[in-house]
């Protein structure tokens, strides 16, 4: 398996206002495009051929990432006009393919970190003869996932919609957005229109007969889909918890990329990324959060499990925990912002304007 298919269409309506000017794959964790810890992986499993399938702000990511050679990839993009699904997107880029008909291509979202053990994922593919391998994952809550129950083999016998009562609970596996493909499979999608694998391509190739295999793999995942999930999936790429290539060495507590200023009276914890010229006061903390290129934390700040934006502005003592504050944007002294709270790109609050907040 040397090629995959990489998902990065969406439009990371959850995240805005990080998502305002920049598509979801390219947001900042552990001090890269999150994209960029995905595609070290798959270089590590062996990958050699990567299609990015782009829709949003397409034009961000062949500028950044280029041809691949950087990563030891070869990369290609291809841009849908119009919103094709998770099924239609796939279909879409088959034509760069060069897998043969039988040949397995690995498929991922561009919105999901795991530790995933790629390889024998492969290996199950191979192993079982199946048409479409799925990476399961068990969740303690699953009522808000589709469920995928498999037999003692492990090939999948259903996919039920996410349960509303105790009783449709038949199992804690869920789909955690990694495939295996046999090419002819993706060849067989409809062509251009809209198509989701989940609500069309898996149930029809079940009901055709298909051998679809789940493999249970309950190693790190998180997907990245709201902010306070990407804050965190950050944070445990900085600490260890969560495994990528692309993080440079152990980092300890905090990561401090170049040209940042960090007074030596901040404190720095929790997996926290300083971003390149960054600027951190004196007698600040900033725990388990983000803080973006050339942004600036005034001194005695206390962050919590946010992210400040590049160019963002968060004045003397002011407290955030569990916010964003958008690129550009600025937050005056003594302001105090908790869960949920969202300051939009280039927005301006004046000095001691809120103390709490769940939308501004």
């Amino acid at each position: 398996m040397t090629e995959a298919i990489l998902l990065v269409g969406g439009k990371g309506t959850r995240l805005r206002p990080l998502t305002v000017h920049t598509p979801k794959p390219m947001v900042p964790a552990a001090g890269v495009p999150f994209l960029t810890h995905q595609l070290a992986r798959a270089r590590a499993a062996g990958v050699e051929h990567v299609v990015l399938a782009t829709s949003y702000l397409a034009e961000v990511f062949e500028p950044y990432f280029g041809d691949g050679a950087a990563l030891g990839l070869r990369l290609e993009y291809v841009t849908e006009v119009e919103p094709l699904g998770t099924g239609g997107a796939i279909r879409n880029v088959a034509e760069r393919l060069d897998s043969g008909p039988d040949e397995p291509v690995l498929i991922f979202n561009g919105d999901i970190l795991t530790g995933l053990d790629i390889r024998a994922l492969v290996a199950e593919h191979r192993s079982a003869g199946a048409d479409v391998s799925l990476h399961l994952t068990r969740v303690q809550d699953p009522r808000a996932f589709g469920l995928v129950p498999t037999d003692g083999t492990g090939r999948v016998t259903a996919f039920l919609e996410k349960p509303q009562t105790p009783e449709e609970i038949v199992t804690d596996q869920i789909n955690a957005g990694a495939y295996v493909f046999r090419r002819s499979v993706i060849d067989a999608i409809p062509a251009g229109r809209p198509v989701s694998v989940e609500r069309e391509t898996f149930p029809g190739l079940l009901a055709d007969g298909a051998h679809l295999q789940g493999m249970v793999d309950s190693t790190y995942w998180l997907d990245l889909g709201t902010p306070q999930a990407f804050i965190r999936g950050s944070a445990d790429l900085v600490l260890g918890l969560a495994p990528s290539p692309a993080v440079p060495g152990r980092c300890g507590e905090a990561l401090v990329l170049p040209s940042a200023e960090v007074a030596p009276g901040a404190k720095l914890t929790g997996g926290t990324v300083i971003g390149a010229g960054a600027v951190i006061g004196e007698g600040a903390t900033v725990d388990g959060s983000t803080v973006l290129d050339d942004a600036v934390v005034g001194p005695g700040a206390v962050v919590t499990d946010s992210m400040v934006g590049r160019a963002a502005r968060v004045g003397a003592r002011t407290v955030l925990r569990g916010a964003v504050v958008g690129d550009g944007a600025r937050v005056g002294a003594d302001n105090e912002l908790h869960e949920g709270a969202r300051i939009w790109c280039g927005a301006s609050l004046p000095d001691a304007a809120i103390r709490f907040s769940s939308d501004a």
